[in-house]
């Protein structure tokens, strides 16, 4: 008997069990709860992605996979088994991409969509997903979808949520079908082009919205009229985003101010607001976020702002200009606990804010504020971060600085701060992280035995003073990030405890006078991000450990040995950056590359003492952008692997032995070359075509070489040459661990030099993005100068000299009108100086000499003002600043000065009793003249008429006879 029971009561219990466990799994009898026709049609969307990760695999057609309610991102309803959300969202999606199956279609039940971070190869948004009706969410975000968002999207009218922020190559054209989203609640159209819409009506008609992102979306406001905003409030709407466009203040405030009034948080940064900040944002009567960084914004903050309870205020990066002591008078006292004003024209002396009892970060920096730090500045005990760098502050820092006991950041760098910083100015700061006192003539004055009560996470002391020795409390920093104590008067030797601090990743001790070896401590030294040790005294080898960073910068020093000791780290370098040049270092270079730095972004080796051949596996570095290896003893030939190299912007082996051919690969494999290095070696054969296929070259420097034949006619292919656009002068690449530490710079950039011959002198110029030009000399090139080099209109150097080149120089050479420096000599030129070139008003070094050049120089100022010596050797050739040409005196000129404009001169019969008898005539009949059009209104008419028909003529030839003037007294 109580053995049945029991029987029913389990039976029971498990028919309850039954009822509370979700269907999606299978059921007693085997029945499995996903509906045979979705799965199918999952499995279809399935086979159009390409799932490098494996992220799908429980996704299958086996007896173990039937139940799709159970697989990864699928959420089906509890009672009908439908499935409901298909949320593959960026916790997955990055190893995704593919296609979009119209097999969705047969998902109708489905209202929660999310296919965001997948690559969907920039194809276009499917117009069928707008006839899933059932959809509330819809998540396109990051997706690389491109083209024009369809309007069948229009038709799901139950959606509450549209995200299609990132997809950066989206557009809309037509809108209207944006309105019929009454339901909507969330939309997000970051980075999508509404450039040709009427946005804002269309946007007004959703009146549920809670949060509206449409930044960088090319938005205007010039077509807005006063219509479109009429009767406009919203009272859901509390977070709105319109940063990154292009809105005036023409209409955009008139609207804003009806569209936004209950909003807590605006965002109109980065557009082209001009004129005062309104009256009106003090309406805003729940607003705690104003963001307005990055306009054209100038006068102060209005009074009607001190009503508001801000959280954070952002007016950064603006034309502020009014006394900083006014616009803190206008804020509210409480509440605010962020206010950046940096980067503006505020001025006066600093202001009193201890009022702001609620004030936890104050950015001043980069304004014009002047005068001392006031004393009162201690009482602000609510101060966790203050910038005020970049001023005009002066005075010592305080001396109760100790009194901001909740300060956690202290940013005073690049004032005019002075004084010794002691054990009191930092005794009370236990809760510092972040300490800043870069740019200042500061003393750090503190004991040896000195414990600080903080334990920082930055530290910032570039340009500080800080004795010949390493500060030694620092070795209490056990949390110490960053570490930045360049240009800091140290001269000691790297102590061993400075790389066993646990927590370093960032350190920055250049441009110091380090001596001695560096440590080998290879067993105690952990992983950095960034080394840099350049500019410093250290000599010896360099140890294995210094390889352990993702940037390494060990260049200007006297290291030396060999460096093919890092081929024996048997496991992969994490290096982006690798800078060695300009020390002592020698040897061959190591060659195994292909399993060590396979992240390797700049290789820097140039002025050195390496020798041998360039090792073939250096072409293993797929990601390699710049490779400088610049005065060494390289030999050989360019190895083939560096084809592989297709990332690579820069390339400089200049001054090296390499011979052979330049290879035909460097232009059909590495098309990314904006610079290229060649000279001073031993390459022979001709100038490959495949060469004019580098459309980005701004530098090509093949100068010094054995090259013969012509040179190319198509080389204005070089489209950045024949284009006016500045070119990148540095190399970047982004760390994504750096967000947890956003007081650290995220955005790492490499700074690349080049050398090159540069008006008449070797230098280096780091300024890349400004010089582009084209060194050829000191080859055996033969041919005519081809024509196409007029059209490099943005060429700013041109060297061809010491070749065989012949014929004439280009007769539109004047089109070049950016043209610097121009070096022809030392060829068999021809012909007559084509007066075109007296066009180049920016060319400031000129040779043209030890040619076969004939005729007379052109007469402009450009011209004349060089040195005899830039047209020496030309025996036939005459004029300024040469002889004297023998028409000139004796004969008649046919002159064309490049406008169209032709002087016949003739001044045989000219003498210097002429010249008296002309300046005598010119005064009596000057005053007849004058008399004469005075009395007579219609003589006057036509004589100025006249004058003003033959006036360029008339200055032309006034300005060659002056010159002539001139020259006869002279003589």
């Amino acid at each position: 008997m109580e053995l049945k029971r029991f029987i029913k009561l389990m039976n029971l219990l498990l028919f309850i069990f039954s009822l509370c466990m979700k269907p999606t799994s299978v059921s007693a009898s085997g029945e499995v709860m996903c509906i045979e026709r979705e799965r199918q049609a999952l499995l279809k969307f399935k086979r159009g992605l390409i799932d490098d990760g494996d992220i799908l695999s429980s996704w299958g057609s086996g007896k173990d996979k039937r139940e799709c309610c159970n697989w990864v991102g699928i959420k089906c309803n509890n009672e009908s088994g439908h499935v409901i959300q298909l949320d593959l969202n960026q916790l997955y999606a990055y190893q995704l991409r593919g296609k979009v199956s119209p097999a969705l279609l047969e998902l109708q039940h489905l209202n929660y969509l999310d296919l965001s971070g997948f690559d969907f190869g920039g194809s276009q948004i499917p117009k069928f997903i707008g006839y899933i009706k059932n959809l509330t969410d819809l998540n396109l975000r990051n997706s690389n979808f491109t083209g024009n968002v369809p309007c069948q999207l229009g038709n799901l009218t139950n959606l509450v949520r549209l995200n299609l922020n990132g997809n950066n190559g989206l557009r809309v054209k037509n809108i209207e079908w944006l309105s019929r989203l009454s339901s909507l609640k969330y939309l997000d159209l970051t980075g999508v082009n509404l450039n040709e819409t009427n946005w804002l009506p269309q946007i007004m008609k959703l009146r549920l919205l809670n949060i509206l992102t449409l930044s960088d979306c090319q938005l205007h406001d010039n077509t807005l009229s006063a219509i479109d905003f009429v009767n406009s409030s919203f009272s859901s709407l509390y977070y709105l985003d319109l940063s990154k466009n292009y809105l005036t203040s023409s209409f955009t405030f008139q609207w804003l101010f009806n569209f936004t009034r209950y909003a807590n948080r605006v965002d109109l940064s980065r557009n082209q607001l001009d004129g005062p900040i309104p009256d009106a944002f003090g309406e805003l009567i729940s607003l705690d976020e104003l963001n307005l960084k990055e306009n054209m914004l100038h006068g102060g903050i209005p009074k009607s702002l001190g009503n508001l309870s801000f959280y954070s205020v952002d007016i950064s990066k603006n034309n502020l200009n009014k006394p900083l002591v006014e616009l803190f008078h206008n804020l509210s006292e409480t509440y605010t606990s962020t206010l950046d004003l940096s980067y503006n024209q505020l001025s006066g002396p600093f202001p009193d804010i201890t009022r702001f009892s609620y004030l936890i970060e104050l950015r001043l920096n980069n304004n014009h504020l002047r005068g001392f730090i006031p004393q009162s500045l201690g009482q602000a005990s609510s101060i966790e971060n203050l910038y005020l760098s970049h001023n005009q502050i002066g005075g010592k820092l305080l001396s109760n600085l100790s009194v901001f006991s909740q300060l956690e950041g202290l940013y005073v760098d690049s004032n005019s701060m002075e004084g010794t910083i002691t054990e009191d100015h930092l005794s009370n700061l236990a809760k510092l992280v972040e300490l800043d006192l870069s740019f200042n003539s500061l003393y750090l004055k503190l004991r040896s035995d000195w414990v600080p009560p903080f334990q920082l996470d930055v530290l910032r002391l570039k340009h500080c003073n800080l004795g010949h020795h390493f500060p030694k409390w620092l070795q209490t920093q056990y949390g110490l990030y960053e570490l930045d104590m360049s240009f800091a008067s140290i001269s000691d030797t790297l102590p061993n405890w400075l790389w066993s601090l646990p927590s370093l990743e960032w350190l920055n001790l250049s441009h110091n006078n380090i001596g001695g070896r560096m440590p080998d401590l290879s067993s105690e030294f952990h992983f950095h991000k960034f080394t840099d040790l350049s500019y410093n005294n250290l000599s010896g080898p360099i140890p294995l450990y210094a390889f352990r960073s993702m940037e390494v910068q060990l260049s200007k020093n006297m290291l030396s040995g060999s460096i093919s000791h890092i081929c024996r780290i048997s496991y992969s370098i994490d290096i982006k950056i690798l800078d060695l040049s300009d020390n002592q270092l020698s040897g061959e270079l190591p060659d195994c590359w292909m399993n060590k730095t396979d992240h390797l972004i700049v290789l820097n080796l140039a002025n050195n003492r390496f020798c041998g051949k360039i090792p073939y596996t250096l072409g293993a570095l797929d990601q390699l952008q710049t490779l400088h290896l610049r005065n060494n003893s390289l030999i050989g030939d360019l190895p083939s692997s560096l084809r592989k190299c297709m990332e690579l912007r820069i390339i400089d082996l200049g001054e090296n032995k390499l011979t052979g051919n330049i290879p035909a690969w460097i232009g059909t494999h590495l098309r990314n070359l904006s610079i290229v290095s060649l000279r001073f070696n031993k390459f022979q054969g001709n100038i490959p075509p495949t060469i004019c296929q580098l459309t980005n070259i701004q530098i090509l420097d093949l100068s010094r070489n054995n090259l013969s034949g012509k040179i190319l006619q198509c080389l204005n292919n070089f489209t950045s040459m024949v284009q006016r656009n500045s070119s990148a002068e540095s190399t970047e690449f982004i760390d994504p661990d750096d967000k947890y530490f956003p007081s650290t710079i995220m955005l790492h950039r490499y700074f690349d030099n080049i050398l090159v011959q540069w008006k008449g002198k070797e230098s280096e110029h780091g300024k890349l993005g400004l010089v582009k030009g084209i060194d050829l000399s000191s080859n055996k090139l033969v041919g005519t100068i081809p024509q196409q080099f007029s059209d490099m209109r943005s060429l700013v150097f041109l060297n061809l000299s010491r070749n065989h080149l012949t014929g004439n120089i280009i007769s539109n050479i004047g089109q070049m009108e950016t043209l610097e420096w121009l070096d022809l000599s030392r060829n068999h030129l021809s012909g007559e100086i084509p007066n075109s070139l007296a066009l180049l008003h920016f060319l400031s070094v000129l040779d043209l000499s030890y040619n076969n050049l004939t005729g007379k120089i052109p007469l402009s100022t450009q011209l004349q003002s060089f040195n005899s010596s830039a047209y020496a050797g030309n025996n036939q050739l005459c004029g300024l600043p040469l002889v004297e040409c023998p028409e000139d005196a004796h004969g008649p000129v046919v002159t064309d000065h490049g406008n169209g404009n032709s002087v016949e001169e003739d001044d045989k019969f000219i003498t210097r009793e002429f010249y008296i008898c002309m300046a005598f005539g010119f005064i009596t009949g000057f005053w007849a003249i004058v008399c004469t059009l005075y009395l007579k209104h219609s003589w006057r008419s036509t004589y100025f008429n006249f004058w003003k028909n033959i006036g360029d003529w008339t200055c032309v030839t006034m300005a060659i006879y002056v010159r002539r003037f001139k020259r006869k007294f002279q003589g």
